[in-house]
């Protein structure tokens, strides 16, 4: 099965437009080495900002084209690492903030997170290097370029921004790479899940500080960046901690098995009585043999319902391309699929193929509150 999952365009969306779960104002723009590269129509507004400053000259829009060069060949030089370890980038979307690249997991072992880690800062060193020798042998190496804001060098710039990249990314703040880089060198000692519960803590105190800082002096744009560095660091943190707690427990022990179901042949008005007559988020889709073909959720379902209209078949909506779980297999492997999908649930299926249950977010944190209520309370009555 496939690794990531595949969303029908909606009927009159626009042109080009592909409507998914975290990046819905993304599209895509190249496909590089199997890997689906994404940009956000936030990212244009860095072209806003720099013609507002400098007008709109050809000069800029060059500038502008490079520097979304730099960015991309930062997340590339991370995929590409992780491709040497067997591990696929399914895409990389552009952001203002920067480049997120999208991996099927990350490499547990120390010494491989710390390559993958470090990539993406190394193609910026060679690409300031190169752009510091080219104004060295071109006679431009005049620092006072820099310092006059009047006077806009795209080398001058461009070199600039690279060497901001390098050092704005190995601040070792989690999730930046800096935060990857200390939570490999803290996996050489500690475990993993420690490992990555001390990086996201010192993410978060530097993210603090640095909102800190930006309300009171800095700029708008530094406390946005703080938010997400924070919340990324949490994110993470809380993925990693739920994996390891639920390491070894089997799927069946926490699928949801009395569920409903969609036929493929039905449409939007039909789901959305399945949906008003159960508390369900997700539905699965059953093909005229009673097997599985795609995943239809709430989102997607009133998303297409006001888009495309309630005559519109299921099938056109739904998520198709998902990879499927058997009930032994263990919750943190079901973790990775499911994070590596970008989807709340899975269908679980028999050695048959057939559907018998459905693997969902919100069931096993259910899941683990009742192991810990438990444990709790088996504590109290040791005392």
């Amino acid at each position: 099965m496939q690794a990531s999952a595949k969303r029908k365009r909606f009927v009159g969306a626009p042109r080009g437009c592909v409507v998914i779960r975290d990046m819905r104002w993304s599209f895509k723009v190249a496909r590089i080495g199997g890997i689906e590269v994404r940009i956000h129509v936030t990212f244009l507004l860095l072209l806003a900002v720099f013609a507002s400053f400098y007008g709109a000259q050809v000069k800029i829009v060059l500038f502008f084209v490079l520097v979304f060069l730099c960015v991309l060949l930062h997340e590339l030089g991370h995929a590409f690492a992780a491709k040497a370890y067997g591990i696929r980038t399914v895409d990389i979307t552009l952001l203002p903030i920067g480049g997120v690249a999208r991996m099927e997991r990350m490499p547990e072992k120390p010494a491989q997170e710390l390559v993958v880690a470090i990539a993406g800062p190394l193609v910026n060193v060679v690409i300031a290097s190169a752009l510091f020798s080219v104004l060295a042998v071109t006679g431009n190496l005049d620092f006072s370029e820099v310092l006059d804001p009047t006077r806009f060098n795209a080398l001058w710039a461009l070199l600039y921004t690279n060497v901001m990249m390098v050092v704005f990314n190995l601040i070792p703040a989690f999730p930046l790479d800096g935060g990857r880089v200390l939570r490999a060198l803290l996996a050489t000692r500690l475990s993993y899940e420690r490992a990555t519960q001390i990086a996201a803590t010192v993410g978060q105190a530097l993210a603090l500080l640095m909102g800190i800082w930006a309300f009171s002096k800095g700029p708008t744009s530094l406390a946005l960046i703080a938010i997400f560095i924070y919340l990324g660091a949490e994110s993470e943190s809380s993925f990693v901690q739920m994996r390891h707690a639920t390491s070894g427990i089997p799927v069946s022990s926490a699928m949801v098995t009395r569920f409903e179901t969609l036929n493929s042949r039905a449409t939007l008005d039909q789901a959305v009585d399945v949906l008003l007559g159960s508390s369900q988020h997700e539905f699965p889709v059953l093909d005229d043999n009673g097997g599985f073909a795609g995943l239809l959720t709430k989102h997607d379902l009133l998303v297409a319902l006001r888009k495309a209209g309630p005559e519109t078949p299921v099938s056109d909506v739904m998520l198709t391309g998902l990879p499927t779980l058997v009930p032994q297999m263990s919750l943190d492997h079901a973790f990775s699929k499911i994070k590596e999908a970008n989807v709340t649930a899975l269908p679980v299926v028999d050695n048959a193929g057939q559907l018998i249950g459905l693997f969902t977010t919100e069931n096993v944190s259910e899941l683990i509150m009742v192991q810990s209520a438990l444990a709790k309370k088996s504590r109290r009555f040791r005392v």
